[in-house]
């Protein structure tokens, strides 16, 4: 079967190790079925994979790519969840991985998964839309609607606009009612932003015309310090990655004294996707595709990943 995979990584060069080609078909220990992939999403997983980080180099080759939507064995149309774990929450699994970590992921004509980790996909969503969910999308949806625990008309802060999983919870804070306000180095993704549902956009840094109720945070060390001053007394800030840097100042004097909250999430749990793929289907809200391509031109998407060119997901067809 045609796949893109990791034959090697490379921190300054990574898409050298990017191969396009034939690959042996996927494996399926007990308990796991295949899906036929219709579409599947890029994600900076699949870049930070090619660079080295997060992947041994005895699982190489593998199979890129964390998220899908496809047909099971059965004929039904579905969400791939991404997270390989066990437990009522399998993000909290000590052992936990993501497809294309130590399993093949879903870059490819089929990919083997759990069978437990199948969700079905609404009749309204296409498969570009429902393959951009597993991660960017169930990142931001648990970040706002579990770990800040918003209500509706609380003001939210989106870092550094333009990823996956800012535009995610820019689309996701706007029909759930929240006040969204983003930050973006681009005077184009701030416009863009705006165009999304961001209520009002910033360059970062930008002293806001008041401070906020949870900020979101995906930017890290570049975006901290600007973050925290954005705060209410006794806000919180939501992080789920650190793309400028994992070792900001702490200024843990601010985050004491106004009784702030620092919160980590990664990924969400089966249940989450399914009634992220229900909210969607109820709200009539869908992801921001940046652009799709054919499979066996995923170079060329990566290429705009790197180079920081894209506004929400790069999807990938079959």
């Amino acid at each position: 079967m045609f796949a893109v995979t990791a034959t090697q990584t490379d921190p300054d060069n990574p898409l050298a190790g990017l191969t396009l080609g034939e690959h042996p078909e996927p494996k399926v220990p007990e308990g796991w079925t295949t899906v036929t992939v219709r579409a599947a999403a890029l994600n900076h997983h699949d870049l930070w994979t090619l660079k080295g980080v997060g992947i041994r180099q005895d699982r190489l080759p593998i199979v890129l790519g964390c998220d899908a939507a496809g047909v099971d064995e059965d004929g039904n149309e579905v969400i791939v969840h991404a997270v390989i774990g066990s437990g009522a929450d399998e993000t909290l699994d000590p052992k936990r991985s993501l497809l294309s970590e130590v399993h093949d992921g879903t870059f490819a004509e089929r990919v083997a998964v759990p069978r437990r980790n199948l969700v079905p996909k609404p009749a309204g969503l296409s498969f570009e839309h429902a393959a951009c969910l597993p991660t960017a999308w169930l990142t931001a949806y648990r970040m706002l609607f579990d770990k800040a625990g918003l209500q509706p008309g609380a003001t939210v802060l989106v870092q550094g606009a333009g990823g996956g999983v800012a535009t995610a919870l820019i689309a996701l804070g706007r029909a759930a009612g929240y006040r969204v306000w983003a930050t973006s180095r681009s005077e184009e993704k701030r416009e863009r932003a705006r165009a999304l549902g961001a209520d009002q956009v910033f360059e970062p840094g930008a002293r806001l015309p008041e401070r906020v109720d949870a900020v979101m945070e995906t930017v890290g060390q570049a975006t901290w310090d600007h973050s925290l001053k954005s705060l209410k007394p006794g806000g919180c800030v939501v992080v789920s990655g650190a793309t400028s840097g994992a070792v900001p100042p702490a200024d843990l004097n601010r985050v004491f004294f106004l009784q702030l909250s620092v919160i980590g999430t990664t990924m969400g749990t089966r249940e989450q996707l399914a009634r992220l793929a229900v909210f969607l289907e109820q709200t009539g809200l869908r992801p921001v595709i940046d652009r799709a391509l054919p499979l066996a031109d995923a170079r060329d998407g990566f290429a705009a990943m790197a180079a920081g060119e894209i506004f929400g997901k790069v999807v990938f067809t079959a």
